[in-house]
Parts: C-alpha cells; structure tokens; sequence
C-alpha cells in the first residue's frame, strides 16, 4: 500500500476492479435516480398545471379589462364626436350625461344630469353628436329633464335646408319619425332633404340639423301632403348630450306643480 501509494503500481488493478464494479453501482443506484426523476417530473407537472390555472386566470382578467377598454373607447369616440359637434356649433355648450329616461309611452322625457346649478335653463336647446333632439323642460337644482322633439306636444320650427320652405316638424310619440304639418302638396320637397331649424320664435337658433324627409304621401284624398322626417340625433341611443348656452331671457317659461320651472309649450303664455 505503501509503495502503491507512491508510485501507483496497482492502478491498473483499481482500474480493471472500478470497471467491473460500475453496472452494479449503477444497480444500486438505478431506485434512488428512478426516484429523482419522478419526483421533478410530477413537481414540473404541478408547477406547468399551477401556471397554466395561473394564466388562465390572468387571461379572463385581461378580457375583462379588455371589455372595459373597448367601452372607453367608444365613450371617447362620442365625446369626440360631441366635442366637434359642439365646434360646429360654434356658441358655448355644456356636456351633460343622461341619468334616467322616461318610461311612459304617451312622453318622451330624459333626465340629465346637469341643472340650475350648472347655468341650465327652461327651453334651452339639447343636441347629440347629429342634430337636435329636444329641449330642456323643467330645471331643478342639479338635475333637469329633457322633452324630445319627438313628443306629441312638441313642434319645433323648421325649414328645408335645399330651398328654405319654412314648416313645422311634429313630434308623433315615435322616436323614429316625426311629421310635418300643414305642406300643400306641390310644396318643392323631396325625400332626403335635410330639415334644420328656421330660428322663429326664437327658442331654437337656426341651422340645426333636425331630420331627414324619409317619406312623401300625395294622395288625392288628403288635402296637404303627408310628410315623414326620420329625425337626426339618435333618439334612441342618447347617453351624452350638448346643451347649447344662449339667452334664456327671450325663453318662455311657467311654474309647474311641484315648483319647477318649465319651457312654455309655443301658444302657451309665459308666466
């Protein structure tokens, strides 16, 4: 051992003995690898599944955040839309959000929610991104309610953008269709003409958009034309709304029961 120790005459021999003892070492240990490798097996299986719940759970909450994005989205393509209207517009407006719409069939009203407050007043004329869709008809502190144009006691003065003929589009409780009144029927009007207002009486400034002709009836049993407009704004899809500033002093007005103030039906004297 000694000898070996200094000069390796047995290496050989350690050599020849290490090899014939490796496949039974190799034996011994087969269970103990056998062993290792399951259990990184089974801890990548339970780290992959532990991901994979983890990534789905990271994936609903990204559609979830998603959905919302695409709601912004489209609440800031209507402010956009608002926005440029109102630059059309060219006098100072007011942004207001709709808060309540009006179930009964027999009145088209919304709720805003902006008020005296806020410089709203009775009769102040209400717009979306298109056209004109009413007027604002009571007022309180912070909130006001908003009459369509196409209630059945609302009229509002219009004429035929193409010519100038002057009429009256009536609200007919349809929130797709109003009707013009009193149009004999060799009146110059065809079906696209758009109708802005005419500005008389003063409560409405002219060159709104209000509706589109979608319908001409002549018969020879009817004494004037029957006339259909489908109106502008949409009447039906109202969540932001532009309220035009202007003089509110030139607006009829009258007390309402409950105290409120409200825009003066035309014909209807102020108090």
């Amino acid at each position: 051992m000694i000898v070996d120790q200094r000069d390796e005459i047995l290496a050989p021999a350690r050599q020849t003995i290490s090899a014939a003892v490796h496949p039974v070492r190799l034996v011994a240990d087969l269970p103990s690898e056998i062993g290792r490798f399951l259990s990184r097996e089974f801890r990548s299986r339970r780290e992959l599944l532990s991901e994979i719940e983890r990534l789905k759970d990271q994936q609903l909450l990204n559609d979830a955040r998603l959905q919302k994005l695409d709601s912004l989205e489209v609440e800031n393509i209507r402010l956009r839309e608002l926005l440029g209207s109102s630059y059309e517009v060219g006098q100072p407006v007011l942004i207001a959000e709709l808060m309540k719409v009006d179930l009964d069939p027999t009145t088209h009203l919304i709720q805003i929610d902006k008020g005296a407050g806020d410089g709203v007043y009775s009769g102040q004329p209400v717009l979306d991104a298109n056209g004109v869709i009413g007027q604002v008809d009571e007022v309180g502190a912070f909130t006001a309610n908003v009459r369509l144009i196409t209630d059945p006691s609302h009229a509002i003065p219009v004429q035929i953008n193409r010519n100038g003929i002057r009429t009256v589009a009536m609200g007919t409780g349809d929130l797709h269709r109003l009707e013009l009144s009193s149009l004999p029927k060799n009146t110059d009007i065809k079906v696209g003409d758009l109708l802005v207002t005419s500005g008389l009486g003063g409560r409405f400034p002219p060159g709104y958009p209000v509706a589109r002709v979608s319908s001409i009836d002549t018969s020879p049993g009817r004494p004037f034309a029957r006339v259909s407009a489908k109106p502008a704004g949409a009447l039906d899809r109202i969540q932001e709304v532009l309220l035009v500033r202007g003089r509110d002093s030139d607006t009829p007005r009258i007390a309402g029961p409950d105290g409120h103030e409200r825009a003066a039906p035309p014909g209807e004297p102020s108090s």
